[in-house]
């Protein structure tokens, strides 16, 4: 029986022939990533060395990357010392891969890995969030671990007792109606088959849809997958990944293009025609309450957000900004739009795409998570009603148990915005 891309990824990270599902190893990690919860990693590294004579020092600078990206600039003093403490902790190790809050070259980690040029296909990538499962995008098998593992892989190199897990192959086919993206795709996908659908496994995206589709759309597919209970997403390397390594994060060296074997065995197929998909709306409280928009249009809402590490890219921001190009947004509605990077941001200056949508009445938020998470900027008040281009929208997840949070692709967002009410962008008359 031949390997899923992941089998085959985690049997040569873990130096052998092959693996099957449920087999246990313990793979080399090409990347281990944290951001500002680093400074709890720090702490469990540092005890691992508690009452040795070694020297707590990591396996290798060059194959870690932290990010600043959830708290900035630092709302408390507690953040500030943390990240004050991370800093430190960097410059001792060596470690190069450190993106401090700088204008220049700040971001989401989960756009700043592939923008960098940090994940390739075929590498084990591991990361303190559990929206690692971005990467996947690139090819790579990417997964969220906690802090206490992380500082294992640190100081080892290797991630601890990683079963090998089973693979649910999902066919796409067909071509995005005006307005309807990646991120109405995921959702869908969602709703069908649950937050625990895909418990402990591996979501392959194929088919025609998927080849045809940027890197910025994959990683919205994949950034998503772990709202399904995915350990990973993955995206089979191609001709994208190849174009957007070298073109966009200027990769020059030998890339790994692991494909999947043509009997490898599959715990379930799902297919998908996106031809017919409308606009998918999450509704509250969890991510799976999927609907199409025609159910919930006319929903008042209180703030919109365009931004995060799910639709913060270019392409994302294009979208709202054509839609938005000219017109005011509603009075009742007050809109955030956060940019996945600081790169992002710079092209979306140069291009006027931060004027239109400033000037149709959004704020422009400096890159990073801001109030996705709901501990840093854009918290809701009791009983207001947020629609958001990000990835969750548990109760409490923008600040207050006592709002309300949809998710929606960007195209929504902004036709939304106009109006102050959930609206259907391929309907017209915006």
């Amino acid at each position: 029986m031949g390997m899923t891309i992941v089998q085959k990824i985690l049997a040569k990270a873990a130096g052998k022939a092959a693996v099957k599902v449920g087999d246990v190893v313990e793979p080399a990690v090409n990347l281990a990533m944290s951001h500002e919860n680093g400074a709890l990693v720090i702490n469990q590294f540092m005890d691992i060395y508690k009452g040795t004579n070694l020297e707590a020092k990591v396996f290798d600078p060059d194959k870690i990357v932290i990010i600043f990206d959830h708290r900035v600039p630092a709302e408390s003093s507690k953040t500030a010392t943390n990240q004050k403490k991370i800093r430190e902790f960097v410059r001792k190790q060596g470690i190069g891969k450190f993106h401090d809050i700088r204008g220049d070259t700040g971001g989401i980690c989960h756009q700043i890995l592939p923008e960098y040029g940090y994940v390739r296909p075929g590498c084990v990538v591991v990361g303190t969030d559990s929206h690692t499962t971005s990467h996947g995008a690139l090819g790579a098998f990417s997964f969220g671990i906690g802090a206490t593992e992380m500082a294992s892989v640190w100081a080892l190199g290797v991630a601890l007792n990683i079963e090998v897990p089973a693979t649910i192959r999902v066919e796409v086919n067909g071509s995005f109606p005006k307005f309807v993206s990646p991120k109405d795709l995921i959702l869908y996908l969602i709703g069908k088959i649950t937050a625990e659908g895909a418990n402990f496994k591996v979501i392959e995206f194929h088919g025609e849809t998927i080849r045809n589709m940027s890197t910025s759309g994959r990683l919205t597919l994949c950034n998503m997958s772990v709202e399904a209970g995915a350990t990973s997403g993955i995206v089979p390397a191609d001709q994208e990944t190849q174009r957007y390594l070298r073109e966009e994060a200027g990769v020059t060296d030998k890339l790994d293009m692991v494909a999947s074997d043509p009997d490898a065995s599959y715990s379930e197929v799902i297919e998908i025609d996106v031809s017919e998909l409308t606009p998918q709306i999450a509704c509250p409280h969890t991510v799976d309450n999927v609907k199409p928009i025609r159910e919930v249009a006319g929903k008042k809402i209180d703030q919109i957000v365009i931004g995060s590490c799910t639709n913060g890219r270019l392409d994302d921001l294009e979208i709202a900004a054509g839609i938005l190009r000219g017109k005011k947004i509603s009075q009742d509605v007050r809109m955030l739009v956060f940019p996945a990077s600081a790169k992002i941001m710079t092209q979306a200056l140069k291009k006027g795409v931060i004027t239109d949508l400033v000037s149709a009445g959004a704020v422009a938020m400096n890159p990073g998570c801001g109030c996705c998470l709901g501990v840093h900027e854009g918290a809701l008040g009791d009983g207001e009603v947020a629609l958001s281009t990000t990835n969750r929208n548990f109760k409490g997840r923008m600040g207050n148990p006592k709002s309300e949070v949809y998710l929606c692709s960007p195209a929504v967002a902004a036709a939304s915005a106009i109006k102050g009410e959930i609206t259907d962008p391929t309907k017209g008359g915006i």
